[in-house]
């Protein structure tokens, strides 16, 4: 009858919404996911696989379990249930979350494999319930949908087709609108408000008030990302988690993501370090003449510049950071605005020297995601487009991660450079990093130790380092390129073979520490 088949369009409709509500729910779930486990493990390419995979297995139990729950009790009030036991399950992630993931940041910094592997693991399947739950919501749909079996192909490709349009809504709505403007905590909260909604279409309209009680959750403050001691500012960008820290002795630090590493130091009283920014203040002296132009890749809070106004006031600056947040935070508490002849460019490197046509004395890579150096930033194809931006006589000066007694990482870089450049050294003052110069021209070793004593007084301490420490680079093996550059593999090898032999993981400082 008209009645009857006006219900069933009603149904249907609902049902439609329903199915698009859950794929927008799972797809913003899955970035609010990568948004919470940033700040304690990165977001490198390893965290997202592992993001990614568990989400997939997740929704795959859901697609066979919804199925034949929905076989054995095809009851439209069950389907809502799911839908409001997946919501209720996101509402309180972003809360019960945290004491989780700071047990696994407090095994991060012990360095505990065991630990950061089981945790990371652990925070990974507190997803698993509301994912597998959403998974669940189109074959359980379909199945309520289907009256006639003629009809079945087209049934489960116009819900599949709604459940697919809904996770990319879910997609760029929570990554370029809602995380954003915001937050991680707000975004999830609005996720579950909507699925409520949905799941009152089917369960009834008495079932709005969890709708409300769910939305009220949006009023509660989001309060600290993750607590630090001597935390001064805090805040999550597109890309990342970003972090400054007041230590003891007022210096200030800013940490990105985990949160392991420090990407720039500011002290009050000096432009020194004792770390692996104070190794780039060598450079200009090899040029045997005057600097004028340089470049640096990953200005981070710009500690690098801030030295150079310093003691090269003469040599101006181009320093590219792809994260504005990380400039606002170099600007508001790492000094960054001391050099008046720094330009801070908001870009990616490599894109960045693609389109400019300017040539640098020295260009600078000093650009992590730690670990890892970009592997775009590694390949033979970077290092002759760095070459086209050289002047003559110019060098490529690029900070490279290394451990104790294992130099894999800067052989295979220093492999690649040597694809692109007659000749390159590696310097490794430090424990975990070494610097690697590149230079177009052939230099004696002897000519490189004498140019290395012209550096300013402040410095002079680590004129010896530099003489005793200079080694040619070899090539050996194949270099890294566009298409194959496991640096993220080399890097994790390069760690875990340390920490599993029981290596020292604290660092000795460079002696012009202030």
């Amino acid at each position: 009858s008209a009645p009857a088949a006006a219900a069933q369009a009603v149904s249907r409709a609902r049902l439609g919404v329903l199915v698009f509500t859950a794929g927008a729910g799972t797809l913003a779930t899955e970035i609010a996911a990568s948004r919470l486990l940033a700040p304690y493990f990165g977001s490198s390419t390893i965290v997202w696989a592992n993001i990614i995979g568990l989400i997939l297995v997740y929704l795959s139990i859901g697609y066979w379990f919804g199925g034949k729950l929905a076989d054995r009790r095809p009851e439209p009030r069950l389907l809502g249930s799911l839908v409001l036991a997946a919501a209720l399950f996101i509402a309180v992630l972003p809360f019960v979350s945290r004491p989780i993931l700071d047990v696994a940041v407090r095994g991060l910094d012990a360095v505990s494999v065991g630990a950061v592997v089981g945790s990371f693991f652990a925070a990974l399947a507190l997803f698993a319930i509301p994912v597998t739950l959403l998974g669940a919501v189109s074959p359980f749909a379909i199945r309520l949908a289907l009256d006639d079996v003629g009809e079945a192909g087209t049934v489960a490709g116009r819900l599949y087709a709604l459940s697919t349009v809904g996770s990319i809504v879910g997609t760029f709505a929570s990554a370029l609108l809602t995380i954003p403007l915001v937050g991680t905590q707000r975004t999830m909260l609005g996720s579950a408000a909507l699925l409520v909604l949905a799941g009152a279409l089917v369960l009834g309209t008495r079932w709005q008030l969890a709708t409300v009680a769910v939305a009220a959750l949006l009023f509660i403050p989001a309060g600290t990302i993750k607590a630090s001691s001597g935390l001064l500012y805090e805040t999550e960008s597109p890309y990342q988690y970003v972090q400054v820290l007041q230590r003891a002795d007022g210096s200030r630090v800013l940490k990105l993501n985990e949160g392991v590493a420090v990407h720039s130091v500011w002290h009050p009283h000096s432009v020194l370090t004792g770390g692996e920014w104070d190794m780039f203040l060598v450079v200009p002296p090899l040029l045997d003449r005057p600097v004028e132009r340089m470049l640096v890749i990953g200005n981070a809070g710009g500690t690098i510049a801030r030295a150079y106004g310093k003691l090269y006031p003469d040599v101006r600056i181009d320093g590219v950071e792809i994260d504005p947040k990380v400039t606002e935070a170099g600007r508001r508490f790492l000094g960054l605005g001391d050099n008046p002849n720094l330009h801070v460019i908001t870009d990616d490197g490599r894109p960045f020297l693609q389109l400019t046509d300017e040539r640098y004395d020295v260009i600078v890579v000093d650009a992590y995601r730690q670990p890892y150096i970009p592997f775009y930033l590694a390949t033979e194809e970077f290092f002759r487009l760095a070459r086209r931006h050289l002047t003559p006589g110019g060098v490529l000066a690029l900070n490279v991660a290394a451990v104790p007694g294992d130099l894999r990482l800067g052989q295979a870089i220093g492999t690649t450079v040597l694809s692109a450049f007659p000749e390159a050294w590696r310097w490794k003052p430090l424990r975990f990093n070494e610097l690697v110069l590149v230079f177009d021209r052939p230099l004696p070793r002897s000519r490189l130790a004498q140019l290395v004593g012209r550096v300013p007084p402040a410095v002079a301490s680590l004129v010896p380092l530099f003489r005793a420490g200079l080694e040619p680079v070899r090539a050996e093996g194949e270099p890294l390129t566009d298409d194959r550059a496991p640096v993220e593999w080399l890097t994790d090898r390069m760690i875990v073979d340390f920490i599993a032999g029981g290596g020292d993981l604290d660092e000795r400082p460079l002696p012009t520490a202030p």
